[in-house]
C-alpha cells in the first residue's frame, strides 16, 4: 500500500491531525472492543513475537494495534501478525520521529475509530502483559491517565540495571511528580493507560509534531494531573534479561541526557499548548 497523501484512516477533524507523521496502513480488521492495546515497535525480533503469542494465548479480548517505526528484521510481516498472532492492525510510520511519533499516530488512529481508551505497552518483552486487564478495569472506573509501576504494592522489577533504577527512583520520578503535583514512582515505564476524554481535551493536544522522540509520555503524565484528570498507578512486572545488554533504544550518555532535557521541558510546561 502507498503512503497516505492526506489523512486516510484518521479523522481529519482531530486537532493537529496535519502534524501526524506519514504512514501506511498494512492492514486493519476494524474495532471489536472499546479498548485498544497500542504497541510501538522497531526491530524487536523474537521478543515481540513471544509477547504477541502470549497475549493471544491469554485471550485478553482487546484489540491490538502495532505501530512500526520501520523494522527491517522481518518481525512485523503483516500476514504472520494477522493470522498467527491475532493482531488487529499494523501501521508503518514512514516519516521522521521515534517513539512519540509512533504513539501519536496510534492514538490518533484509536480516536478516529471510536475507542474509549488506549493502553500502551512496549514491544520488547520486558513487561508482563497480564496486567493489561487491570488497566482496562481502572479505565472503566473512570481513570484518565494510568502509569504502570514496579514500585507500588504488587509491582515487581527484576534485573533492572542499577543506573536505571537510581535514575528513575531518585531523579526522573521525583521531577515528574513535582511538576505534576502527584506522586508517580515509575515514570519512564511505557506501560500506561489513557482515556478518550484526556486525549481529545483541547488543553492537551497530544498529536502535535513537537512530540517526536520520548517526551509524549512525560508530558501526558504531568499535564493530566495538573489539569485535574483522574490519575493513578497500576502495579506491573518488568523483567530485564539476567545477562546481556538490556532491550532498549536509549543508550549512552547522549541518549540519557536527551531524556533528562525532555523531562525538564515537560516539567517547565514547555510543551503545554498555547
Amino acid at each position: 500500500m502507498a503512503d497516505r497523501e492526506s489523512t486516510d484512516g484518521i479523522d481529519s477533524s482531530l486537532p493537529d491531525v496535519a502534524e501526524l507523521p506519514p504512514y501506511r496502513c498494512e492492514f486493519w480488521d476494524g474495532r471489536r472492543s472499546v479498548f485498544l492495546v497500542l504497541i510501538p515497535v522497531i526491530n524487536e525480533g523474537e521478543r515481540i513475537l513471544r509477547q504477541l503469542a502470549g497475549m493471544r494465548a491469554a485471550r485478553l479480548g482487546l484489540d491490538v494495534l502495532l505501530v512500526d517505526g520501520g523494522s527491517t528484521d522481518g518481525s512485523t510481516e503483516p500476514g504472520r501478525l494477522r493470522k498467527e498472532f491475532g493482531v488487529g492492525g499494523l501501521l508503518v510510520k514512514t516519516g521522521p520521529g521515534k517513539l512519540s511519533a509512533q504513539l501519536r499516530l496510534g492514538m490518533a488512529w484509536a480516536m478516529s475509530h471510536g475507542y474509549a481508551s488506549v493502553i500502551t505497552i512496549d514491544g520488547n518483552g520486558k513487561d508482563d502483559f497480564r496486567a493489561i486487564p487491570r488497566f482496562a478495569d481502572a479505565l472503566r472506573e473512570g481513570y484518565d491517565h494510568l502509569q504502570g509501576s514496579r514500585y507500588v504494592a504488587g509491582g515487581v522489577g527484576e534485573n533492572t540495571p542499577l543506573d536505571r533504577e537510581l535514575a528513575v527512583r531518585f531523579l526522573h520520578a521525583p521531577l515528574v511528580s513535582f511538576a505534576a503535583r502527584f506522586r508517580y514512582t515509575d515514570t519512564t515505564n511505557g506501560f500506561r493507560g489513557y482515556s478518550r476524554t484526556l486525549l481529545l481535551d483541547p488543553r492537551v493536544r497530544p498529536f502535535r509534531a513537537i512530540f517526536s522522540t520520548y517526551n509524549l509520555h512525560y508530558y501526558l503524565a504531568i499535564r493530566a494531573a495538573r489539569l485535574g484528570f483522574k490519575v493513578g498507578e497500576i502495579p506491573v512486572t518488568r523483567r530485564y534479561p539476567a545477562s546481556g545488554p538490556p532491550p532498549s533504544k536509549i543508550g549512552g550518555l547522549k541518549g540519557k541526557a536527551h531524556i533528562l532535557m525532555q523531562t525538564v521541558h515537560a516539567a517547565l510546561g514547555s510543551y503545554d499548548p498555547h
